[in-house]
């Protein structure tokens, strides 16, 4: 912001804006006000209709060269806004498959266990139903000898 106090200029710094402005970049900021300024008084009396539209042209120029800045600024602001999200979304995704891959292994592990209790429920299984078979047989056997015997005592 510039003052004309008792004929000199005198500087006074704006507030800062918000971070995100490098010093670097403030301080170009800067002169780009002051270079104007030191120009006018110079030229005050010399310069006419012609350094008016030049100092017009000059004001665009800072001005969309401000408006690039900023806009660039927030533009990274995005960016980086946009990595950091897909930051957390690939390690809750990473998280969630290692979870997903855990209970894959207990699931093929139990499979496995399932299969082997059910082979040897199988094999038990026929065991038995061939244990079933011979007691069947001989109990057929021990019939038909009650009925010879029953056959012989009348």
């Amino acid at each position: 912001m510039l003052c004309h106090h008792q004929g000199a200029i005198q500087h006074q710094p704006p507030p800062p804006i918000e971070a995100g402005l490098t010093l670097h970049e403030l301080q170009e900021l800067l002169s780009l006000f002051l270079e104007p300024a030191a120009q006018t008084i110079s030229n005050s009396g010399s310069a006419g209709s012609s350094g008016r539209s030049s100092g017009s042209m000059d004001d665009r120029k800072r001005r969309r060269m401000i408006s690039n800045r900023d806009s660039a600024r927030r533009s990274r602001l995005r960016k980086k806004q946009k990595q950091e999200e897909l930051t957390v979304l690939l390690n809750r995704l990473r998280v969630e498959n290692r979870e997903l891959e855990n209970r894959l292994n207990q699931t093929t592990s139990r499979c496995y266990l399932v299969r082997r209790e059910n082979e040897r429920l199988s094999s038990e299984c026929i065991t038995l139903a061939t244990r079933l078979s011979d007691l069947y047989g001989i109990s057929i056997s021990i019939e038909n000898e009650s009925a010879v015997i029953a056959m012989h005592r009348n």
